[in-house]
């Protein structure tokens, strides 16, 4: 596909049909961590730097959106310089700038966005704005040879969503969450047990270690590809009121939640795999980096699919991600006035 800046007559090619070498420098800024990466050719890393702010947010049980901002305006400067840095280029050698347009935390995407717009428009080169959740899914092509078509489902403290992937830039939303994302359902249900944040990797990390069968939890019942986990957060606070001030067991809860959300999203996973007809399966987003999730969705390969998933350094927030996503021109924004949101479009 070509590109063309909007600050000047340069013309190039970017894209998985393109035979010249493509160097895209990204920064995601979306929520807590500022990172910028450089991609070459959409799939092969030479650069991915992370400025985390996990300690920061600890204290407070959750992203601060505010606190978040500062702190990326912070460390954008610094992430941007040590990806040159690691990677021994060049912003003449960097072939497009692109940036995390949204969803998001608004005053958070800003920082980063601002950012890429500025570095395409003193460099002279192209600017792509990508959006986040496709980005998530193109993590799935860093390192490997995966291609379209193949159905996924992507996982993340915001979204739930099973997505039918027929190309690069075609892909279809078939089910998603009507109430909790599955991240939000496990942070939420880490609270109410008294876990700290981040309570989703916590929760995780307990199950290994309790019953899965110890408690019979509900899965939500509904229609098609869709999810609900409301219900299910619901029936553990139940569960945990019903203790009244006993020993709490903590593993066993965390097991028998586990068990329900994985089993409940390789269920309907399976089902638009089989009725759609495809072979290649795929999992993404922060919650891909969940065992029991993760375990299930490769028990698959045992039916015949092909399963990839992301290294677990790219199931969370990263700007290699979104450096691939705009190589592949997936749903992506050429307009340097593109403004960022927060929810979907």
């Amino acid at each position: 596909m070509e590109k063309k800046t909007l600050f000047s007559e340069q013309i190039v090619n970017i894209g998985a049909d393109c035979v010249e070498d493509n160097y895209i420098m990204a920064i995601e800024s979306s929520c807590d961590e500022t990172a910028c990466a450089i991609v070459k050719n959409g799939r092969e890393v030479v650069a991915n730097i992370v400025a985390s702010q996990i300690k920061t947010h600890e204290k407070f049980g959750g992203v601060i959106p505010e606190i978040a901002a500062r702190e990326h305006l912070d460390s954008i400067n610094i992430v941007v310089e040590e990806a040159f840095e690691q990677s021994g280029l060049t912003p003449s050698d960097i072939t497009a700038f692109a940036g995390t347009v949204g969803p998001g935390l608004v005053g958070c995407l800003l920082v980063g966005l601002n950012a890429t717009k500025t570095l395409a428009l003193v460099h002279d080169k192209p600017f792509i704005g990508v959006n986040h959740l496709n980005a998530h899914l193109c993590a799935n092509y860093i390192d490997t040879d995966l291609k379209p078509p193949f159905m996924a489902l992507l996982v993340s403290g915001g979204h739930t969503q099973i997505i039918d992937v027929e190309s690069y830039s075609k892909q279809t939303i078939i089910g998603e969450t009507i109430d909790d994302a599955v991240g939000e359902a496990y942070d939420k249900v880490a609270r109410l047990i008294g876990l700290p944040y981040p309570g989703g990797p916590r929760l995780d990390k307990l199950a290994q270690e309790g019953n899965p069968k110890a408690f019979e939890l509900p899965e939500g019942k509904v229609e098609g590809y869709n999810f609900s986990f409301s219900g299910l957060k619901t029936a553990v606070l139940r569960l945990v009121k019903s203790f009244d001030g006993k020993d709490l067991p903590v593993n066993d809860i965390c097991a028998s939640f586990q068990e329900c959300v994985s089993k409940t999203l390789v269920k309907k996973l399976k089902k638009a795999v089989e009725e759609r007809g495809y072979k290649q399966v795929v999992i993404a987003g922060g919650v891909a980096a969940n065992s029991e999730i993760r375990k299930k969705v490769f028990d698959l390969e045992n039916e015949g699919y092909r399963v990839c998933a992301p290294a677990m350094k790219y199931c969370t927030d990263n700007a290699s991600m979104v450096a691939s996503c705009a190589y592949f021109n997936t749903n992506t924004f050429d307009d340097i006035d593109v403004e960022v949101f927060s929810r979907v479009k």
